[in-house]
């Protein structure tokens, strides 16, 4: 992600940004209100989110459900397409895998078009009860290691085809040169020595070496920031990238 920064105003006018950095700020959509909390701390919270989470934390398993889980709530799944650098970026856990379930059909073989996952359901065909257990045909290691590399290069939300707009206050878009073009005269920059190009890279490790060129990466920390700033903030970028603090909320 190339972050186009006014050193003027210092703010961060927008940002050229891959497929992998738009899958990260949409998987942002994704995360449950109680992954949220989790990650940012109950105290950092807007509001009284943080509270609930604290009272379940609190709350005695006597007082819970038999059927429910606390870690439900205190640290949900997060089920969504994201790529597996997004999930990486706030080193969240990738879903586990269920065990197979088990399915039955009825014992008639004309009716081999019907299954079920409740044995004793009346078959749709003949109305017997269809109870007969279905063999689980489970695939094997290596069929596993091949549909996970297709499927690894279709995850995320976006295509990779082209190259995102992503603005200060988080508004994505598709990005073409006009439309670079009319952001400039959009923010009214007059003094274009003034404009400073700054790249941010999915990581964990800061990159020193560039002089001229500042590069930071976009890692652990920096995730963590920009999901705080993005329910504070209207400058995220600004605040995350330049160090600016996100101004108080009411």
């Amino acid at each position: 992600m190339k972050l186009l920064v006014d050193t003027n105003a210092q703010r961060v006018l927008f940002a050229e940004a891959s497929k992998g950095v738009v899958d990260f700020l949409f998987s942002l959509l994704a995360l449950p209100v109680g992954t949220t909390v989790k990650l940012l701390g109950k105290d950092s919270m807007v509001g009284c989110v943080g509270n609930l989470y604290a009272s379940v934390e609190r709350l005695d398993d006597t007082y819970v459900q038999a059927d429910a889980a606390k870690d439900a709530l205190l640290s949900p799944v997060v089920l969504s397409p994201t790529a597996s650098s997004n999930t990486s970026v706030l080193r969240l856990p990738a879903p586990s895998s269920s065990q197979p379930k088990s399915f039955f059909r009825c014992g008639s073989y004309n009716c081999v078009h019907y299954v079920t996952d409740v044995s004793g359901v009346r078959c749709p065909s003949c109305g017997s009860q269809m109870a007969t257990a279905c063999t689980y045909a489970a695939p094997t290691a290596a069929q596993k290691l091949q549909a996970a590399a297709a499927e690894g290069a279709a995850k995320g939300f976006v295509q990779g085809i082209v190259t995102y707009t992503v603005m200060d206050d988080l508004t994505v878009s598709p990005m073409s040169s006009i439309s670079s073009i009319t952001l400039l005269n959009t923010f009214a920059v007059k003094d274009l020595g003034a404009l400073k190009e700054k790249t941010v890279q999915l990581g964990y490790t800061e990159d020193l070496g560039a002089l001229k060129e500042k590069t930071v990466q976009l890692g652990y920390t920096e995730g963590l920031a920009i999901l705080r700033a993005s329910l504070q903030s209207k400058t995220v970028l600004s605040d995350v990238f330049l160090a600016r603090q996100p101004a108080k909320q009411a």
